[in-house]
């Protein structure tokens, strides 16, 4: 299942496609040797008859080796035809190319990955620098949280909508986490 989802690499395809075309090659020799080995048990068959002066099994026996010495023609034509179409030069090449630009694919996937953890990480590092600066501010003795909760602010001048709404307890949230089973 987990070869479903992982990425084929080129040596895989290669070896895929290597594997087909062996088998292709393999097959194709035993079509080859069966249409001779028909073609020899024909032309026996044929002098046998012969011997025996059945003309007409000698006759229909020589319709079956045309029809086969025919396929045994188209056959080999096939094949010419497939040889020439797949120039092993232009194969080559292609599968080069391929591997060339699969190459720069995964190099600037790769570069793309870095900016991304970098990016990821300047975050981190915002937090540090935060950490930092309330480490400084501690030392020289200035406590920002506790004057800036007691600064006035905009928000408090106004009348609010929170004093129009029940103001929940911490009492009751807790009870209320409790209940759907957070702690």
């Amino acid at each position: 299942m987990a070869s479903l989802f992982k990425k084929k690499t080129v040596d895989d395809v290669i070896k895929e496609q290597n594997r087909e075309l062996r088998c292709t090659q393999r097959a194709i020799s035993r079509d080859r040797a069966a249409l001779e080995k028909q073609e020899k048990q024909l032309e026996l068959e044929i002098k046998k008859m012969a011997k025996i002066g059945n003309k007409e099994a000698c006759r229909v026996l020589a319709k079956q080796l045309v029809h086969l010495r025919k396929q045994k023609t188209r056959t080999f034509a096939t094949m010419q035809t497939v040889n020439k179409k797949m120039d092993p030069q232009k194969t080559l090449q292609t599968m080069q190319n391929f591997q060339k630009e699969n190459m720069k694919m995964e190099m600037t996937e790769e570069m793309i990955n870095d900016t991304l953890d970098d990016i990821f990480d300047g975050s981190d590092d915002e937090e540090e620098s935060q950490d930092i600066v309330n480490q400084v501010l501690d030392e020289i003795g200035i406590e920002i949280s506790g004057k800036m909760a007691k600064a006035p602010s905009a928000a408090r001048s106004l009348p609010s909508a929170s004093t129009s709404k029940a103001t929940i307890s911490d009492e009751e949230i807790e009870r209320q986490l409790k209940a759907l089973g957070v702690d």
